[in-house]
């Protein structure tokens, strides 16, 4: 029995790990792993039903990847989420050309080259726009100050991350909490 690894688009949360897993379960398959943007299967049958897998994924709001590059760019993707949404203070701290280079197991050089060819940014204002809308998701539920957000997400001080704030926005951070009014993107949505 072979595994297969699947490459899934827009797949960014514990939510929808769930329901890759469901809906992949429901075709037949064994699901041996779910993580962001990826999913390992197996199967009694002697051939994956990619097409099938592709139907359900896409009318659950997903894309299945099946271009080495376009693999490659949601690896990008899925990297920086993570490393902005999901990990630790000290994680942010870290350069990152040589964590996405570490993570993805390719020379940044090539993965920078890619990713702006492709997605028409750099992967350093791609990271910018996500760290913008985790201060967003900060400052709404008011339990940190501006500092601690700034050093939470790596930030060099606090004028730093309310300059860059200002630029992608338009608001301070100070007055993008009083107005409330810039509705947060879901972080798959962050650079569209």
């Amino acid at each position: 029995m072979a595994t297969t690894k699947l490459y899934i688009k827009n797949m960014v949360c514990d939510r929808c790990k769930k329901v890759v897993a469901e809906e992949l379960n429901k075709l037949g398959y064994t699901v041996l792993h779910v993580g962001l943007g990826e999913a390992e299967i197996t199967t009694e049958a002697k051939e994956i039903e990619l097409e099938k897998i592709k139907e359900v994924m896409t009318d659950n709001g997903f894309d299945l990847l099946d271009d080495r590059k376009t693999k490659l760019i949601e690896q990008v993707k899925l990297a920086i989420i993570e490393l902005i949404h999901q990990q630790g203070e000290a994680d942010l701290h870290v350069n990152t050309s040589d964590y996405l280079a570490e993570k993805i197991g390719q020379d940044y050089h090539y993965l920078s080259s890619l990713f702006s060819s492709f997605e028409g940014i750099t992967i350093e204002k791609y990271l910018i726009l996500q760290r913008i809308e985790r201060v967003k998701e900060l400052l709404v539920y008011n339990e940190l100050s501006l500092k601690e957000i700034a050093h939470k997400l790596g930030y060099s001080s606090v004028a730093h991350l309310s300059n860059q704030f200002k630029k992608v926005t338009g608001l301070t951070p100070t007055h993008f909490k009083e107005v409330k009014e810039e509705k947060r993107k879901t972080i798959d949505k962050v650079h569209e």
